[in-house]
């Protein structure tokens, strides 16, 4: 375990050096070993503070150093799939300074961002991607004459992604000069899964390798001349039989050159693997290097789920240093809730993309292995399995983050909504998440959800209303998705019981007479207090919870709309064609004119901050909604 210096501010003598690539290539074996070990100090001590990815980008710390020494970057092309891993990256391209504002409001970007730095080639923050990416640039190189090269670093756990194999295949077929490295670790966020993830982890050691040469040829030479024969055929190729116990047919199948398994934490290793095949291969290559998840900070190799994705920590003991809040978060109480159900209706199934543990569904695991499903990272796939589980009586619950649905839209239009499927969505980490910026927030998914046919569309204002409205989605004989945020609850009472809330029904929580105001989810809240600050002021303001996106409230919205003669919508969502939108048009094929304000995000990708910072930006938070409500009422 490394001695980490606590002191962020504190460089090591060969890592102070480094403002490029360039600097990096000046030293020696020794020098860059030490210069690793400086840059997981940096990491650590960093990570601690600022919270990120700290697992993923100790695992390639000596493999970063290899990449940007052996390759001319940036005109050679690294793309990092998924960005997890691109801390060590960023130290050595000319960020060294920045590094402590990592995740933090107006400082650096946890990922790869293209306007922070020449070196970052795309915007990653979804998995399976830099195959495609990288394929393409490639195919533009060649175009253009141009000779530098084009290197994808996809991890072990993307690999499962169906995307990452329709890079392949067309790599393979296009035959242009690719480098793939494969970044195996058996994780992703959580343990790998799938007979994928079980073939990669084939790695034979020379010794068992030997041993079971050994043991071949004594079985074949006792079956005489047949054997002998068999025999000669098997040593024509010294790589046969290491050849059918690895994962490198299957890469040569789709027309790769394999490399591999190395070890990648061996610099020697990696710089001759790469300066080789930088040198004298052409076409598609991938190179299998075996990394260890959280390298050289015991706590993280020990957990590296935990260390995935981390708040900030006690570095000595590996602790979280929790903030206090009494309320737990919506995720807990919808695992908790999935379970409740599950003891009642054996019916009930639950799905997760390779996230047990950020989707609150390790007790269901544990409880019901039976009825518990990890696909992988494929929530396409894992959208139409549900689909075929609901065709056969089940009442599938998908859990996801919102912005990872955003790659299966198709599937929940065509497999789930169209054959009016009883399919729940449990969309988590909807609207704003914070310090994973603008590829990990959910501020679309209100937007692309409202146009589906056949889609009921929940939104709880609080936790307990999340355990009712999940109980209405098991008894509810069509499609739903279930949107909440990320983070803790309102802190409110837990109901005993369940109960089935009225499709399409909201609720007026608060009469008045000035103003109507149309909070959804985790908006109603700031809308309910700025409501009563408003009535300090002399403006009565009307609180409508409409608990439903899709179907609409009609007749409690139209009502109390018409009473007011004002609507201001409140949402944790982009404005265009969002919940805002909705009401608009409900107001207009009623013929209600009304002088109306629409609060949400932008036109814009909404970038990495706290949570209420960026609420307070949008002016959706209890100040904004005041702010909104008078300006209106003085028109």
């Amino acid at each position: 375990m490394l001695i980490v210096d606590t002191q962020t501010d504190r460089q090591g003598k060969f890592l102070d050096a480094i403002d490029s690539p360039q600097d990096l290539r000046q030293l020696n074996l020794l020098e860059l070993e030490l210069l690793a070990q400086e840059i997981r100090e940096t990491l650590i001590a960093t990570v601690a503070q600022t919270g990120g990815h700290l697992a993923p980008s100790l695992g390639v710390v000596e493999l970063t150093l290899a990449l940007h020494y052996v390759f001319d970057t940036p005109h050679d092309r690294l793309v990092w799939d998924v960005g997890h891993q691109a801390y060590a990256h960023k130290l050595l391209t000319g960020r060294r300074e920045q590094f402590t504002t990592l995740r933090q409001y107006k400082g650096m970007s946890g990922f790869p961002k293209r306007t922070e730095s020449e070196y970052d080639t795309v915007e990653a923050g979804h998995s399976s991607t830099s195959i495609s990416y990288s394929l393409g640039m490639a195919a533009g190189k060649a175009i253009q004459a141009d000779t530098g090269k084009v290197i994808a670093i996809i991890g072990d756990g993307s690999m499962t992604a169906g995307m990452a194999f329709e890079g392949l295949n067309h790599a393979g077929d296009l035959g242009r000069d690719l480098i793939v490295i494969l970044n195996d670790n058996e994780m992703s966020i959580s343990k790998n899964v799938g007979a994928l993830s079980s073939f990669l982890s084939r790695k034979l050691t020379g010794k068992t390798i030997q041993r079971l040469r050994d043991h071949i040829e004594d079985r074949l030479m006792a079956l005489s001349s047949v054997g002998e024969n068999i025999l000669t055929v098997l040593r024509k190729s010294e790589e046969s039989i290491k050849g059918f116990f690895t994962p490198g047919m299957l890469f040569e199948a789709l027309k790769f050159k394999y490399i591999g398994p190395i070890p990648g934490h061996e610099l020697d290793d990696l710089i001759a693997t790469l300066t080789n095949v930088r040198d004298h291969s052409h076409g598609p290559v991938l190179i299998h290097v075996i990394t260890t998840k959280g390298k050289g900070y015991k706590p993280a190799e020990t957990n590296p789920g935990d260390f995935h994705g981390i708040g900030a920590f006690d570095i000595v003991t590996g602790k979280p240093i929790k903030k206090e809040n009494s309320a737990v978060s919506y995720t807990k109480v919808f695992g908790d809730t999935l379970c409740r159900l599950a003891r009642q209706d054996a019916r009930l199934v639950a799905i997760t993309a390779a996230m047990p543990g950020g989707t609150g569904l390790l007790p269901f695991s544990t409880e019901f292995p039976q009825r518990f499903f990890d696909v992988g990272i494929a929530e396409q796939h894992a959208v139409t399995f549900a689909a075929g589980l609901a065709l056969e009586g089940m009442r599938p619950f998908f859990a996801v983050y919102s912005s990872f649905m955003q790659r299966a839209l198709d599937q929940l239009i065509h497999d789930v909504c169209l054959p009016n499927l009883p399919v729940t969505i449990a969309l988590d980490r909807s609207g704003v998440v914070g310090a994973d910026g603008p590829t990990h927030h959910g501020v679309f998914d209100l937007s692309f959800l409202r146009f589906i046919p056949n889609l009921t569309v929940m939104v709880p204002k609080d936790e307990n209303e999340l355990q009712q409205m999940l109980y209405t989605a098991l008894n509810h004989n069509g499609p739903v998705v279930l949107r909440y945020p990320r983070g803790s609850g309102e802190g409110v009472v837990m109901e005993d019981s369940f109960q089935n809330l009225s499709i399409g029904k909201g609720e007026l929580l608060r009469e008045g007479k000035d103003v109507l105001l149309l909070p959804i989810g985790n908006r109603v809240y700031p809308a309910l207090a700025a409501a009563a600050r408003l009535e300090e002021q002399g403006v009565s303001a009307a609180v409508i919870n409409p608990r439903f996106l899709r179907p609409l409230d009609n007749e409690l919205i139209t009502t109390w709309a018409a009473q007011t003669g004002r609507v201001i919508t409140i949402e944790d969502n982009n404005t265009l064609g969002g919940f805002g939108s909705a009401v608009l048009q409900l107001l207009n094929e009623q013929g209600l004119h009304l002088p109306m304000k629409i609060l949400g995000y932008g036109d814009t990708f909404t970038e990495h901050g706290p949570q209420a910072t960026l609420w307070k930006n949008a002016g959706i938070d209890t100040d904004g909604i005041i702010r909104s409500v008078l300006k209106l009422v003085s028109k």
